[in-house]
């Protein structure tokens, strides 16, 4: 299993995600980038869905990701002199020799991290790289029991055409380990390229969390403000939630 992100799904990263992702979480995070009015750094920046938006509004924003060909796609995209703005580093022992006002790991990073006590490590690193009244920002989906029990087996999530005449599908499945919390993914993509057909699979592992567990960690943390909301609105969370938004602050 591997949190780093292979080429391929690199490469198709941006058409999938823009038609699944984007809506949900993309202008709150970008709201959240404003408001600091200071260094930012995205943990998880991947091919840069918020950074190069936050670039283009002119945002101080620096990012990390620990797979080389989500980094490669980001700095395809923007002027070369942003690149130093990217850097291969682990959330969990990131460096600058500077404080950031905000601190955001979205879309799931947090989940990737599935040991309990590096999951406390990435908390105290990210709270010691924060400034005075600094904010870390991260998101988990709240489990679904029976999701979590039946499993998703080979669900074709997207189909459509990455270029004029070449197809591409990728095809889910997932399984949980109920007792030790744990969620395997398999991603396959399937693509046509100048009349050849290819297949490769991914596997990664996601730790969910249940609220009052996620209170508790956050509690043993050297963080002692949080909110957990409910979705992306900051609203309460309620029976009807479907995402944990966290928001920490450092006091």
């Amino acid at each position: 299993m591997s949190s780093i992100y292979p080429s391929y799904f690199a490469r198709f990263y941006d058409l999938i995600y823009s038609s699944i992702r984007s809506d949900i979480d993309t202008d709150y995070f970008l709201k959240k980038i404003r408001e600091a009015k200071g260094p930012v750094l995205e943990a998880g920046v991947g091919t840069g869905r918020l950074f190069t938006e936050a670039l283009k509004q002119g945002l101080d924003i620096y990012g990390i990701d620990i797979s080389p060909a989500m980094l490669n796609i980001l700095k395809s995209k923007i002027d070369r002199k942003y690149h130093d703005r990217l850097t291969i580093q682990n959330i969990s022992d990131f460096s600058f020799g500077r404080k950031f006002k905000l601190i955001l790991a979205p879309f799931r990073v947090f989940m990737h991290i599935t040991e309990t006590l590096e999951q406390l490590a990435v908390l105290n690193h990210v709270y010691d790289n924060l400034s005075e009244g600094g904010l870390f920002i991260f998101d988990l989906f709240i489990p679904d029991p029976d999701l979590l029990a039946k499993g998703i087996n080979e669900v074709m999530d997207f189909e459509g055409e990455y270029a004029p005449g070449e197809t591409l599908q990728r095809i889910t499945s997932s399984h949980s380990d109920l007792v030790n919390q744990i969620t395997d993914v398999t991603f396959r993509f399937e693509w046509t390229e100048k009349g050849r057909n290819f297949s490769e699979a991914w596997n990664t592992q996601l730790r969910f969390c249940f609220r009052f567990e996620l209170e508790y960690l956050l509690m043993r943390s050297k963080f002692t403000h949080f909110q957990i909301f409910g979705d992306y609105l900051e609203n309460p969370l309620n029976k009807s939630s479907k995402d944990f938004v966290v928001v920490c602050r450092k006091e």
